[in-house]
């Protein structure tokens, strides 16, 4: 067996819902079961989802948006300089150049300010406001960040400047005190979308600013809807699609240098271009410095300062990649040797040093190493703040329970699933306490098992061109709206290899009757040594098309893998068996010695802990279930190894079978030999084996090994004495068979096992198991354990 890196869950779906959309809308009943699982059940919601990009509502249903445009048109119209305050991560960056650029068209006086997120900090502060005071500033319009700034917003009042609020974070019990608040989950909102981006919110008043949809901003709040994670559907899924348009054929300067930098095909970008090429590069500027060059970037008409701002950006992601490696490393050692996640529902970790612009990537590695609750924190002595970054599991909302922390949380915001915070250094242990509480109060054992949902289970021969062409209109892909994870269950690997320069990636090929495909499993190289010959495998992963040459073939991307019976690993003759020993899963290893003097002969064996199987009584106590089984040897009877495996469901076997002697290649003497070797005896009297067994061996063309073997035969049935090496004949011998002979009958059964064992093909062997284990049984039974 094999067993998959997590919990497989297939959706359920009801059919007869998909069935009925498939004829209404003329798409294969595969599509069809993806769109409701999605939830989408109605026709004309159907219709809409594969077919229709234009989901835009009115802005001005959100709560405060004339007061909010009759006062920027006012700044305007009387050349009030206008600061936009933004935040520092790519939604940040995207929404404040969404408001430059209208604000600019408009003709208005503006310039904007994104804090620094290690002198300052996330969100507004108070600093900020009076700087932008002295600078005359009248009006302030945050983007994406200030639903919590209650304690600003006052300071704004105070020092007499207007401000407007757009955010999209979750709002407190309390609103700040601003002019207008532009936030689509505002209690008292009747918004028809609640899930907007910070951009998509700037966008909003762009679009009641300029009167009408501003679709040259689409392809900005493409960047940053993506790059925030929010749900892509409705108005985000319109804003995202007609935005990955514009981006195939914008004319921006620094968005084109960027994608040329990525070494993205700008023609093909898809929603995946912007969430691991484009959208990691914006966020690297505002996590190791300040994030104006981000904005610059997007705002420059500039050929030669696209060029330099792109590859500082570029320089800078890879920077960032060092920094996470070195600090996830650390912060990992120190879950392990200090928080155990056996002891811990909530992890919560923190370091002087520690870079504060990358904690919430090292926060994601950290949940998925331990898959628990993380909290990542950089600890600044000289203030005796510790700025925090946390990214949580399904089943703890982080928002609701950082919520009851508020009293040592001055500052803290974010969603269900990720939340910054500041706090002091002190408080650090009794937040770690606190949210431990709350996590053993709401987490179940289950809960710490990584869970994947699987869209649906497809067969190979389903899987073509058409289909997956038909299967990317449900795009873009992102949260709420993922990429279809599939099931491809029990199939046959017709190919399987490792690939990349460091072999960590698995190329394989799938067959089933007819059909086949090709997959590729980035960073599972390591499974290619763990699936033996003819097992049918069983994997989940996504669906895509590949162009090489010209040529389209579909393929899957592989993301698990599984096999659901008992394996066979052949390494019978291997000669460098350290190698393959590495490769055994230790927890479930249990070496087999049928033999004493394989101890002696086998000096890898040495610190291994061995089971001495030397007799039917110590192979009927042994339990093979669910073990990883190496057998190191052959038993003397193989009636032995029968009866260890008897009833037994062992996970896999590798057999090695070290021998000293080869049985199936010396003679078994036939009767006629044995006729001719008791008549000899019995006309030449006393034989004196050791001095004439050679020689008789070379006049008969025998091995000595065969004289030896007739000599003790005859002597088990008593039809001869030997003493001191002298054969003599009884004159009185009972008549009996050679079979009765305990020799002849060992000899017999060491030639069939060898023949079964030691020189049959593979597969010749796997049915062998087969017949004496549970193996056949299982596959029948067809467990699932892995789902």
């Amino acid at each position: 067996m094999l067993n998959s890196k997590t919990r497989w869950m297939i959706k359920e779906t009801d059919q007869t819902l998909a069935k009925d959309l498939a004829e209404k809308l003329q798409i294969t009943p595969f599509v069809a079961s993806l769109l409701v699982s999605r939830g989408i059940t109605e026709e004309y919601q159907a219709r809409e989802f594969l077919f229709s990009e234009d989901q835009f509502h009115d802005p001005y249903l959100l709560n405060d948006m004339e007061i909010a445009v009759d006062r920027i048109k006012q700044a305007i119209n009387e050349k009030e300089p206008i600061l936009i305050f933004g935040d520092y991560d790519a939604d940040g960056v995207s929404s404040t150049t969404v408001m430059m650029t209208v604000l600019r068209d408009l003709g208005a006086h503006v310039d904007f300010y994104i804090p620094n997120r290690f002198s300052e900090g996330y969100g507004p502060n108070e600093n900020a406001f009076r700087m932008a005071a002295e600078k005359e500033i009248k009006l302030l319009i945050t983007v994406d960040t200030g639903i919590s700034a209650l304690h600003e917003a006052e300071v704004a009042k105070e020092l007499g400047m207007d401000l407007i609020i757009t955010d999209h974070h979750e709002p407190g019990p309390v609103l700040p005190e601003a002019l207008a608040i532009l936030h689509p989950k505002r209690e008292d909102s009747t918004y028809p979308f609640a899930d907007l981006a910070g951009v998509g919110v700037a966008l909003k008043l762009a679009h009641a600013l300029y009167g009408s949809l501003p679709e040259h901003l689409l392809e900005i709040a493409a960047i940053g809807t993506v790059a925030d994670l929010v749900p892509l559907h409705g108005e985000n899924r319109s804003i995202v699609k007609k935005g990955l348009k514009k981006l195939k054929t914008t004319n921006r300067v620094g968005i084109k240098e960027l994608i040329r930098i990525t070494g993205s095909n700008q023609n093909e970008i898809t929603e995946e271009t912007i969430g691991f090429a484009i959208a990691p590069r914006i966020n690297a500027v505002g996590r190791l410095g300040d994030a104006d060059p981000a904005v610059e970037l997007l705002l420059t008409d500039s050929i030669e300062t696209a060029k330099e701002l792109s590859q500082e950006i570029d320089a800078l992601n890879k920077e960032r990649q060092s920094i996470v490696n070195e600090m996830a490393e650390e912060a990992i050692q120190m879950v392990a040797e200090q928080f155990p996640p056996e002891e811990n529902t909530c992890i919560v970790v923190g370091k002087e040093g520690w870079n504060a612009g990358v904690i919430g990537i090292v926060a994601s590695k950290i949940v998925d190493r331990f898959y628990r609750p993380a909290i990542v924190m950089s600890f600044d002595p000289e203030t005796g703040k510790a700025k925090g970054s946390a990214r949580s599991i399904a089943g703890f909302d982080l928002y609701k329970n950082l919520s009851q922390c508020r009293d040592i949380l001055p500052h803290f915001g974010g969603h269900p699933m990720a939340a910054g915070m500041t706090l002091a250094i002190d408080d650090v242990p009794e937040l770690r306490e606190r949210l431990n509480k709350l996590g053993r109060e709401q987490l179940t054992d289950d809960d710490f098992i990584p869970l994947t949902e699987v869209d649906a289970e497809i067969n190979i021969k389903d899987i073509h061109i058409e289909s997956i062409n038909e299967m990317n209109l449900l795009a873009p892909f992102g949260m709420n709206n993922p990429k279809p994870k599939l099931l491809i269950k029990d199939v046959n690997l017709s190919t399987i290899r490792k690939i990349g320069s460091d072999s960590n990636h698995l190329k394989v090929v799938l067959a089933s009757e007819s059909a086949s495909l090709d997959g590729v499993g980035f960073g599972l190289g390591d499974k290619a040594d763990h699936i033996s010959p003819l097992s049918k495998v069983s994997l989940i992963g996504e669906l895509s098309i590949n162009e090489w040459n010209n040529n389209r073939k579909p393929q899957v991307f592989v993301q698990d893998i599984a096999v659901g019976e008992g394996q066979l690993f052949d390494i019978r003759g291997i000669r460098q068996i350290d190698k393959w020993l590495s490769k055994i899963p230790g927890s479930e290893a249990l070496f087999l010695t049928f033999n004493p003097v394989t101890e002696e002969k086998l000096p890898f064996v040495k610190g291994l802990t061995l089971q001495r199987v030397y007799d039917a009584i110590a192979a009927e106590q042994l339990d093979l279930n669910e073990k990883n089984v190496i057998l190191l040897d052959l038993p003397a009877d193989k009636a032995i190894l029968e009866k260890a495996l008897e009833g037994s469901f062992p996970h896999r076997i590798y057999a090695y079978f070290h021998h000293e002697e080869n049985h199936f290649f010396s003679t078994i003497p036939k009767r006629e030999h044995f006729k001719w070797f008791y008549a000899f005896l019995k006309q030449k009297g006393p034989f004196d084996l050791n001095r004439f067994g050679d020689s008789l061996a070379k006049h008969k063309g025998w091995s000595r090994e065969t004289i030896d073997f007739m000599s003790q035969v005859f002597f088990e049935l008593d039809f001869v004495t030997i003493n001191n090496g002298f054969v003599s004949i009884n004159p009185v011998s009972p008549k009996r068979d050679l079979t009765d002979s305990r020799t002849y009958q060992l000899k017999q059964s060491q030639f069939i096992m060898e023949n079964e064992l030691l020189y049959s093909s593979y597969q010749q062997l796997k049915a062998w198991f087969d017949e004496r284990t549970l193996w056949s049984v299982h596959n029948e039974e067809e467990t699932e354990a892995w789902i």
